[in-house]
């Protein structure tokens, strides 16, 4: 939950998780969104897919505030962000 927590501290400045999983739906990746909520397997997105939907400046912010490069952080929440939005809504809906 450590990663969860630091991403949720980083992204209260855009909307909270729900403002950043908000962004992921409207680009189109709803159903993957819905699966990290959800029971069963977690879709996977890809970093490009994260690109797209948050945008340059976004994950600029982001990278900064994680201490990661600019290049790894779509990856990092490509992997990362699935599995850390599952364990924080355990009933499918998110917590905090």
């Amino acid at each position: 939950m450590a990663l969860f927590d630091s991403l949720a501290a980083v992204f209260v400045q855009q909307g909270g998780v729900q403002g950043v999983l908000d962004k992921i739906n409207a680009a189109g990746y709803g159903a993957k969104v819905n699966s990290w909520l959800g029971k069963g397997d977690n879709a996977p997105i890809t970093a490009d897919e994260i690109k797209g939907a948050l945008g340059d400046q976004h994950l600029q912010q982001l990278a900064t505030s994680l201490g990661v490069p600019m290049d790894k952080v779509a990856g990092l929440l490509s992997q990362q962000l699935p599995g850390a939005v599952d364990a924080a809504s355990p009933n499918g809906t998110l917590q905090g």
